[in-house]
């Protein structure tokens, strides 16, 4: 019973020594990492691409990326062992499908995001700072502020006389009347003779 007593003591005191060791900074920080990746992942990117699965997986990156950094660098972890950690994480792919370039750019922000604010040497203020920096420039450059934003989509048309080169203008014209969007250009991809389809990706502009 003494044995019991002394560990069920010793636990409950390591675990508020913890808490101690960790401080008020880590919560300050936790709260300012925590906002800015929220703002990120629900008012930037999920209105625009609507991926839910991506939107447990960054916060869960960034929450990852948080914890280990600050709780290694209360070991001395030097800043190239930081960024050394950043490389591992940023360069993952996923073996059952692949990441498109926009969602790994984000995961590099919530990764750039858990380092910057459990590493900074700055202020909470300071550290504020950078990661409201980081969410202005990326929401103006989602949105069509400086240039038109260009997206593709792909369409299966099954009139495959039109896909001759000297039709492309009537082409044009009838998946611009089919779909009611400017179209910039298109790229012919799959043809299929036997169902007489013709994989055409279609590029236009969006305005947000």
């Amino acid at each position: 019973m003494v044995l019991l007593q002394e560990l069920a003591d010793e636990t409950v005191s390591t675990g508020f020594t913890l808490f101690e060791k960790l401080g008020p900074k880590f919560f300050i920080r936790f709260g300012i990492n925590l906002a800015s990746v929220f703002i990120l992942i629900r008012f930037i990117y999920f209105p625009v691409y609507k991926n839910r699965e991506n939107f447990f997986t960054l916060f869960i990156f960034n929450l990852i990326i948080f914890l280990i950094t600050f709780i290694l660098n209360k070991s001395d972890m030097s800043m190239g062992a930081a960024f050394g950690l950043f490389a591992v994480f940023s360069m993952l792919r996923y073996r059952t499908e692949g990441i498109s370039t926009k969602d790994m750019t984000y995961l590099f922000l919530v990764i750039a995001m858990g380092l910057i604010t459990a590493l900074s040497k700055g202020t909470p203020l300071e550290v504020g700072l950078i990661n409201v920096i980081i969410i202005i420039f990326t929401f103006v450059l989602e949105t069509a502020v400086f240039m038109k934003k260009e997206v593709s989509q792909n369409v299966q048309y099954e009139n495959i006389e039109m896909i001759k080169p000297d039709l492309r203008a009537e082409l044009l014209a009838d998946l611009e009347n089919r779909m009611g969007i400017k179209i910039n250009r298109i790229v012919i991809g799959k043809i299929d003779f036997l169902k007489d389809t013709a994989m055409i990706r279609v590029f236009y502009n969006i305005t947000k």
